[in-house]
C-alpha cells in the first residue's frame, strides 16, 4: 500500500484534495502545518512524488533539512521525522506519550538517524507531535 493516497505523479495535491482525502482531519494537517511554520517562519513548503510506491508527500524544511515530512492516507495522515541520536535521546527523555517513545526506540538506526512514522488519527497525539518538532528544530 502506499505511503500517500495521492498516486498520480502528473497531478500535485491541492487544498481541496487535502480537504477531501483527510475529512476531519485536514484540521490537523492545517494546525500542525500552522504550527511549524509559526516555529520557524522561513520554513519551505514542498510536495513531492516519491514514486508509485510512495505516492506524493509534503515536507517542511530548513535550509538544510526536513522538518518533519507529511504523507496524506485516507482521513488520516502519517508525519515522520528522523532525528539523530541526540534528538532521539532528548524526544525519550521528554514528556511525550510512552506509545510515541516506543516508535522512537524500536527505529532502525541509519548514518543519517532513526527515521520513524506517526500516525494522525485524532488530536490527542499532536500535542506529542509538536513537541518532536521542537526537538527536531533544537538539534
Amino acid at each position: 500500500m502506499p505511503l500517500s493516497i495521492f498516486t498520480d505523479n502528473l497531478k500535485t495535491p491541492v487544498e481541496n484534495d487535502l480537504a477531501d482525502a483527510l475529512g476531519i482531519n485536514y484540521k490537523l494537517w492545517k494546525d500542525l502545518k500552522a504550527f511549524v511554520c509559526k516555529e520557524y517562519p522561513a520554513a519551505k513548503e514542498e510536495w513531492k512524488f516519491g514514486g508509485k510506491n510512495y505516492g506524493w508527500g509534503f515536507r517542511l524544511s530548513d535550509k538544510k533539512r526536513v522538518i518533519i515530512y507529511m504523507a496524506p492516507r485516507d482521513k488520516f495522515f502519517l508525519v515522520s521525522f528522523v532525528f539523530g541520536e541526540k534528538a532521539a535521546k532528548q524526544a525519550l527523555e521528554s514528556g511525550i506519550s510512552d506509545e510515541i517513545k516506543k516508535i522512537i526506540s524500536s527505529a532502525k538506526v541509519y548514518a543519517e538517524g532513526r527515521g520513524f512514522r506517526i500516525e494522525v488519527r485524532k488530536s490527542k497525539c499532536l500535542s506529542d507531535i509538536k513537541k518532536l518538532v521542537k526537538i527536531k528544530l533544537s538539534n
